[in-house]
């Protein structure tokens, strides 16, 4: 395999790391498939793509991440939402991987984390799986080759699937572990095969670094209309919710579909590629994102497919409703050529109820956007992290607790700030459930959210009626052309309207006592447009 340019004066070995087995550095595409294949890692699919399953680990695995706990992080870490290692344990980590790696083959590549060059962040990705280099170099940005030659790593993962952590002596929780050092700007990865970690790395260390910098970092998808890139909208919301579906709107230009940041400057895209759910995805709904799962180097993760035709099964769930495809950018025909927008004029919060009490769209005071940022209410879907086999209600504030290593408040005011300043419409919407609670009721129809969202983008709804409910506290529009004004109010949706009412008490409450974490860190005018 020929090995592309790096930095002469920055090899493994000059950052300590020896005794490896052969480096291969910035391998492309087809040299990385190829090297898959031969490891027998996995199996080259139809059009190229690369199909590979991850074992016991399909999702993430948030209990297993720990940042280090050292001086200079002591005062800016939220501690209640991330789990301390001491410098001593992640020490014996390192040393103990870095054995462990002596003699075997590694991939490096070396990336950029950030559409902005004034912002990104430059990381270096050690893969013990020549499959990992390729899903990361997908879904972070790639440098030109010349900008190879004088690369220097601001952070480096070293990810080691076959690595088997030892709770004790490494101060962690089992044999899998995430563990960040913001001292010594290393992640390490063991005992899971998962890739969402490679990048969920990436992404907590933006969401450290760049409100330092006074600059907004988001879990969320974003999009701008053709042709005019003033005209931005970004849409929060876990896995699960939507972002991706409905941020690849072919009316619209896609800036990207996961991770972002707000500057002074406008909306960049903190990736070079898509992680998209392709669990019952379709030709007809999701027609861009369908096409990928064809397409050379795309990574196809845990779907199950037939092993003559190599037909994708895209309804088969038995390896976890968490099956993935990984592409770049690229691949999408809509897809934005420098991932940058400007200033958004809409900020969507996506939510999936499972309950079935929130409409499918309600118009929020930036006051109101702010409370329901901070509560970041969801139901986590099955498969997106390990142990989640049914839609679990959850209050994961920011839209992405477990990527956010300061306080919530920190986020909640840049985000508040940003609104501010760009006078932005707010919107939350649900993608959940309707007609009663998982279980009983349906999905929301992707047509009438669809229709919903595309009427709050041009501006038109903002000229319908609206009514205030009477549980949040919102406006939800009375009736919208194009969509069923029943599904507009959800307690019509019931056919038992008491049952209704007793879950709407129910969520109100929950929303109640989980804001009250908040009570005495946030102004005037949040704490008024709490709930309950």
């Amino acid at each position: 395999m020929a090995t592309p340019r790096v930095n002469p004066n920055c090899r493994l070995e000059d950052q300590g790391i020896t005794g490896l087995g052969n480096v291969y550095y910035n391998l492309l595409e087809p040299a990385l498939i190829n090297a898959a294949v031969e490891r027998g890692e996995g199996k080259l699919g139809l059009g190229g793509a690369f199909l590979v399953t991850t074992g016991a680990h399909t999702g993430r695995s948030p209990k297993d991440k720990f940042v280090v706990r050292t001086p200079s992080v002591e005062n800016s870490i939220w501690w209640d939402n991330n789990k301390p290692m001491a410098p001593e344990a992640f020490d014996r980590l390192y040393a103990d991987m870095l054995e462990h790696m002596k003699g075997r083959d590694y991939f490096v590549q070396d990336l950029f984390g950030g559409a902005d060059p004034a912002l990104r962040l430059d990381v270096r990705v050690v893969s013990e799986l020549a499959w990992h280099n390729l899903f990361i170099r997908h879904l972070l940005r790639r440098p030109e080759a010349a900008e190879l030659e004088n690369f220097l790593p601001q952070f480096t993962i070293v990810n080691c699937p076959s690595f088997k952590a030892d709770p004790e002596r490494h101060g962690c929780r089992s044999e899998t572990v995430i563990a960040i050092n913001f001292d010594k700007k290393l992640i390490l990865i063991g005992n899971t095969q998962y890739s969402g970690e490679n990048k969920k790395g990436v992404f907590t260390l933006l969401n450290y670094l760049l409100p330092e910098k006074g600059v907004m970092p988001m879990h969320c998808s974003a999009n701008h209309a053709h042709g005019d890139k003033n005209d931005v909208a970004i849409f929060f919301g876990l896995s699960g919710t939507g972002k991706t579906t409905l941020s690849a709107d072919p009316s619209r230009t896609l800036i990207g579909d996961d991770e972002h940041g707000w500057s002074n400057d406008g909306v960049f895209n903190f990736e070079g590629g898509c992680y998209a759910k392709t669990i019952n995805l379709s030709p007809v709904h999701e027609p861009d994102i369908y096409a990928t799962t064809s397409m050379f180097g795309t990574v196809i993760e845990n779907m199950v497919y037939d092993p003559d035709t190599l037909e994708l099964d895209f309804a088969d769930n038995s390896i976890t409703d968490n099956m993935r495809a990984a592409y770049p950018l690229d691949y999408v025909s809509n897809a934005s050529e420098d991932s940058l927008g400007g200033q958004p004029k809409n900020v969507i919060m996506l939510t999936c109820d499972a309950y079935g009490v929130l409409p499918p769209i309600a118009r929020l005071t930036p006051a109101q956007a702010m409370y329901h940022f901070l509560s970041g209410f969801t139901s986590k879907t099955p498969g997106t992290e390990v142990g989640i086999v049914e839609p679990t209600p959850t209050f994961s504030t920011c839209f992405g607790a477990p990527f956010m290593p300061r306080r919530p408040e920190e986020y909640g005011k840049l985000l508040q700030k940003r609104i501010a300043e760009s006078g932005a419409h707010c919107w939350l919407v649900n993608t959940g459930w309707t007609g009663g609670a998982f279980g009983t009721g349906t999905r929301m129809p992707i047509k009438a959210t669809r229709a919903l969202l595309a009427a709050a983008l041009d501006g038109s709804l903002n000229t319908v009626e609206f009514r205030k409910d009477p549980n949040f506290g919102f406006e939800v529009p009375v009736s919208v052309p194009g969509v069923d004004s029943q599904l507009l109010n959800p307690r019509e949706t019931w056919a038992d309207k008491a049952a209704y009412d007793a879950q709407a008490k129910k969520l109100v409450g929950m929303f109640s006592d989980n804001f009250a974490q908040y009570a005495d860190k946030i102004d005037e005018d949040v704490k008024a447009a709490a709930i309950g």
